[in-house]
C-alpha cells in the first residue's frame, strides 16, 4: 500500500513530527524552539548531571571489582576511569540522547542512550586494540555495561518525575491544532487523558464553514485554517498540530511550513494511517514525490513462531515458580466462599477458536444465572457487561481483582496455545456476535493475558477507546513492545486502578 506523504510517522505518538524538512531548517531546530521553555534547559542539565554521576559510579565500581586493593599497572584503565564520566555525556550527546522531542514520551530516549552504550563499547575496544593500548577487558566489560544500565534507569525516573509535573500541568508545550472539527475535538480529548505527552491545546483552527461555535472541547475556536500563523503569534504557542485535511496538504502545507519557520515555531503532522507505527513505513521517493510505503502486520512467520516460544516459555518457569502460591489460593478462595477455587468461561480465541479460559473463582457460585439480574443496574461498557460494584463478587473475589491475582490461572492457556502473554482482551461469545466489522479485526491474533488496555486503564477505560488500543497492538505488534507492555502491566497491576 502507497500513501502520498510529508511526514515521518513515529509508533509511540498519535501525532508525528516531520522535521522541518524541504525548507531550508537545520535539524536541530527543534531544539531551539523547544529551549525556549525555560524546564526544557532545566531538564537538559539535569539529566546530563545524572548521565555524569552515572559514568563516575560505573567507572569507580569497576575499578573495585576488576581490580580491588592491587596496584595499578594499567595506565589506560586509569586515563579512562578519570574521562568516562565526560566521555559519556559527550557520547551520549552525540546519539542525541538530550535531545527535548523525546523527553517524556516513547522508546526513543531509552534506544539512544543503548545506542550510546553499545557504540561507546565497541568504539574502546577498537581504540584499544589500534593503539595496542593495554585496557584491562574485564573493567570495560563491567563498567560500560554498567554505565548504560544505571543511566537508563536514571532517566526512568526523571521521565516519572516529568510525568507528575505535566499531570499537575507544568512542563506541557502550548500547541494550536488545525483540522475538522472531529478530528481536533479527538486530539483534544486524547491530550487530556494522556498528559505526559506534554501537549496542551490553546487554540484551535477550522476550515471555513465548519461550524461557528467558540468552544471545542473547552479550547477556543481562534480562527480558520488560513489563518493558523496569526493563531500563533497571537495566543504564543511553541507548537502547531495539523491533522490529515485535504484544505491542508501540498503546497498549503509547505507554505504554512515556511510561515512557522520565521518564528521558530515547530510543526507537527497527523498521518491519516490510524495507529500505524514507524517500523511499518517508510518514505520512497517516487517521480520526485515522497510516498510513505506501509508494509502489512506480519500475523504469521517466524517472528509469531518465537512470540509463542516465548510465551510458552515464560508461562511455564512461572507455573512452577508460582505453584505454593496458587495452592495458598485456592485454599483461601474456598474458605472465603464454599465452592470450587477455578472457574472455566468461554471465550473466543483467534480466528474465532473457542476455548475454556481459566480464572480463579471471584463470584459467588452459580453467578452466571444472577447475570440478568443484575444487569439491570447498568454495567453495559459498549458490548461489555463491566458493573463497579458487581454484588456477586466475594470479598477476597475484590482484593484478587484489584490486582489481577485472579487472571493467573490463564497461565495454563497460555502454555495450551490458546492465549499469548500479550495480546487483546479475550471476548466472550456474545460479545463477538455485537461486534461491528472493524472489531472482528481483533480475532486476528491471539488473546493476552495483558495488553494495551491494560496498562491504559483496565476497565476504566470505554469500549471505543479499549478497541483502539486492541487494534493498534495488533496493527503495530513486536517482540519489543510485548516486552514493553509486559513492564507496564506491572506497574499497572500494583496500582491496582481500574479493575474491578
Amino acid at each position: 500500500m502507497f500513501f502520498l506523504a510529508t511526514e515521518r510517522v513515529t509508533g509511540d505518538d498519535r501525532v508525528s513530527v516531520i522535521g522541518h524538512t524541504g525548507t531550508g531548517v537545520r535539524p536541530d531546530r527543534g531544539r531551539r524552539a523547544a529551549g525556549r521553555d525555560g524546564w526544557v534547559s532545566r531538564y537538559v542539565r539535569l539529566a546530563i548531571a545524572v548521565d555524569f554521576c552515572c559514568a563516575l559510579t560505573a567507572g569507580l565500581a569497576g575499578f573495585v571489582f576488576r581490580f580491588g586493593d592491587q596496584t595499578l599497572a594499567y595506565r589506560p584503565d586509569v586515563v579512562l576511569a578519570a574521562g568516562l564520566p565526560l566521555l559519556w555525556v559527550g557520547w551520549a550527546a552525540a546519539a542525541r540522547a538530550y535531545d527535548p522531542r523525546f523527553f517524556g514520551i516513547g522508546s526513543d530516549e531509552y534506544r539512544r542512550i543503548l545506542n550510546a552504550g553499545i557504540s561507546l563499547t565497541a568504539a574502546v575496544a577498537i581504540a584499544s586494540y589500534a593503539t595496542k593500548a593495554e585496557v584491562a577487558r574485564g573493567y570495560v566489560v563491567i563498567a560500560l555495561p554498567l554505565v548504560t544500565a544505571l543511566t537508563l534507569a536514571g532517566r526512568y525516573h526523571l521521565r516519572k518525575g516529568l510525568h507528575r509535573r505535566r499531570g499537575r500541568g507544568d512542563c506541557l508545550r502550548r500547541v494550536v491544532a488545525a483540522g475538522h472539527r472531529e478530528a481536533v475535538d479527538e486530539l483534544i480529548r486524547e491530550f487530556g487523558r494522556a498528559p505526559y505527552h506534554g501537549m496542551r491545546i490553546v487554540a484551535a483552527c477550522l476550515p471555513a464553514g465548519d461550524g461557528t461555535a467558540d468552544l471545542l472541547g473547552g479550547v477556543p475556536v481562534e480562527g480558520r485554517l488560513d489563518e493558523v500563523a496569526d493563531v500563533v503569534a497571537r495566543t504564543g504557542a511553541e507548537t502547531v498540530a495539523v491533522l490529515a485535511c485535504p484544505e491542508l496538504a501540498g503546497v498549503e502545507l509547505r507554505r504554512l511550513a515556511w510561515r512557522l519557520e520565521k518564528n521558530d515555531t515547530e510543526l507537527l503532522v497527523a498521518s491519516a494511517l490510524l495507529d500505524i507505527a514507524g517500523p511499518r513505513t517508510t518514505i520512497r521517493p517516487v517521480a520526485g514525490l515522497p510516498l510513505l510505503h506501509v508494509d502489512h502486520p506480519e500475523l504469521a512467520g517466524v517472528r509469531r513462531v518465537f512470540k509463542g516460544m516465548f510465551d510458552r516459555a515464560v508461562a511455564a518457569a512461572a507455573l512452577v515458580l508460582l505453584g505454593p502460591l496458587w495452592g495458598l489460593m485456592a485454599l483461601l478462595i474456598r474458605v472465603d466462599d464454599p465452592g470450587p477455587a477455578l472457574y472455566a468461561q468461554e471465550r473466543v480465541g483467534r480466528g474465532g477458536h473457542r476455548f475454556r479460559m481459566l480464572k480463579f473463582r471471584t463470584m459467588v457460585v452459580g453467578a452466571d444465572r444472577r447475570r440478568d439480574e443484575v444487569a439491570t443496574a447498568g454495567g453495559r461498557n459498549g458490548v461489555l457487561f463491566k458493573l463497579r460494584d458487581d454484588p456477586r463478587v466475594t470479598r477476597l473475589g475484590g482484593r484478587l481483582r484489584r490486582f489481577s491475582l485472579d487472571e493467573l490461572p490463564q497461565l495454563v492457556n497460555v502454555l495450551r496455545g490458546e492465549m499469548s502473554l500479550v495480546g487483546p482482551r479475550p471476548p466472550l461469545p456474545d460479545e463477538v456476535d455485537r461486534y461491528g466489522e472493524d472489531v472482528h479485526r481483533r480475532l486476528a491474533v491471539k488473546p493476552g493475558m495483558t495488553g494495551l488496555w491494560q496498562v491504559s486503564g483496565r476497565s476504566d477505560l470505554p469500549w471505543d477507546e479499549a478497541v483502539r488500543l486492541d487494534l493498534r497492538y495488533i496493527e503495530n505488534w513486536s517482540l519489543a513492545l510485548d516486552t514493553q507492555i509486559l513492564w507496564k502491566t506491572i506497574a499497572a497491576v500494583v496500582r491496582g486502578q481500574g479493575a474491578y
